[in-house]
């Protein structure tokens, strides 16, 4: 898609589409490798840096894109083509980056310092608790399945803060205390390598481990503020954040599936079922797509953030069923550990397990924002 014909009020390229061609190729040539030993291969997260993965959402003060949803989702797909953990890690990476910058100016800066291709990675489930203390929060906890951090620079990790210069817990706490993110040098946590999977292996989605390590308040911000997004600003710190996290994970699914129905090559017998995968990858895509259009649109609406978070959990489903059709149409030759096909299948069906794909919760976050809809 060219800039002239790019929905109205949506960014301008970065260029990231066309920089993925080369983690694509790098991606893919160490894939095997990379699922075998459980770790992607240094030079794959090395061009993902070189590419902008990083940067893409990371703000122009900082030197970075202010990219947009749909490029970063058509960059992320065309490396899943030859790899989906790179693929995954360049998606969380782009998607940390873009959280970190609710930071404030001063905690922004510090995570910046050294240049806008920091690797971010993400602690999301509140698995920490953080105390004010006079020198900032002092906090403490283990965050498991945190993809890419081994070789990450910095960590942004969520948490349940008591005190702190408010006093009072915020609104999304409850009585457990106010959620909040909170940035981490790497010198300061320690990983636990507890992540063995059937699919997604080479994510290295271990578990990463924080004691009693203070954090500045300026390295810190209200979990609250990323859910509903900013004011103002680019479109990617405008948008809810349920309205874009869907997008992050399956971007790399649609790529391995893509990759997948495309290296089907035996069209001399009939195998409708492949035909039929070929066109739930296609509805998928059309799906994501039109999530990413609307966040480059800064849709901030309950309802539009409800139908992205649905339709990315129906592609989710769309990209499984695909899958499972096309080793199906393989027989018993697709049943063995070295065809080509397995890694993709397994990673496929692994990935689309996170919970921010699942549907029961997306389909009823749709019925309620319909309702409001309706009624108002």
């Amino acid at each position: 898609m060219s800039v002239e014909t790019l929905p109205a009020g949506s960014p301008p390229g970065t260029g990231l589409r066309e920089a993925a061609a080369d983690p694509a190729r790098v991606a893919a040539a160490h894939a095997v490798r990379a699922d075998a030993e459980g770790r992607l291969a240094p030079e794959s997260v090395k061009a993902l840096l070189a590419a902008g993965f990083a940067r893409h959402f990371v703000p122009r003060r900082w030197g970075g894109a202010e990219g947009g949803f749909g490029e970063l989702l058509e960059a992320v797909a065309l490396v899943g083509e030859g790899c989906t953990s790179t693929a995954w890690i360049a998606s969380l990476g782009a998607q940390t980056g873009r959280m970190a910058s609710f930071l404030p100016p001063e905690g922004c800066a510090e995570v910046w310092s050294e240049g806008p291709d920091t690797l971010l990675v993400g602690g999301l489930v509140p698995s920490g608790t953080a105390t004010w203390t006079d020198g900032g929060w002092l906090l403490d906890g283990a965050w498991p399945y945190v993809s890419g951090v081994e070789f990450s620079d910095w960590a942004l990790l969520c948490g349940r803060a008591s005190g702190g210069p408010g006093g009072a817990a915020g609104p999304d706490g409850g009585a457990g205390g106010e959620l909040r993110f909170f940035a981490v040098r790497r010198r300061a946590y320690r990983i636990e390598e507890t992540w063995e999977s059937v699919g997604m292996r080479a994510t290295g989605s271990h578990t990463l481990v924080a004691r009693d390590v203070l954090v500045p308040a300026r390295l810190s911000f209200a979990h609250a503020d990323l859910m509903r997004g900013r004011e103002s600003g680019p479109a990617c710190v405008r948008v809810p954040h349920k309205a874009v996290n869907g997008l992050a994970f399956a971007g790399p699914v649609l790529g391995a599936a893509r990759a997948l129905v495309g290296g089907w090559t035996d069209w001399t017998a009939p195998r409708p079922e492949v035909v039929r995968a070929g066109a739930e990858v296609d509805a998928a895509q059309l799906l994501l797509e039109r999530a990413a259009a609307e966040a480059d649109r800064g849709r901030t609406g309950q309802l539009p953030t409800a139908r992205a978070t649905r339709d990315c959990a129906v592609a989710a489903e769309l990209l499984t069923t695909a899958a499972t059709r096309v080793v199906r149409a393989y027989g018993t030759r697709g049943q063995s550990a070295s065809h080509p096909a397995q890694r993709p299948w397994r990673d496929i069906t692994s990935a689309t397990t996170h919970v921010a794909l699942g549907f029961p919760a997306a389909a009823e976050g749709f019925r309620g924002a319909a309702a409001a809809a309706a009624g108002s």
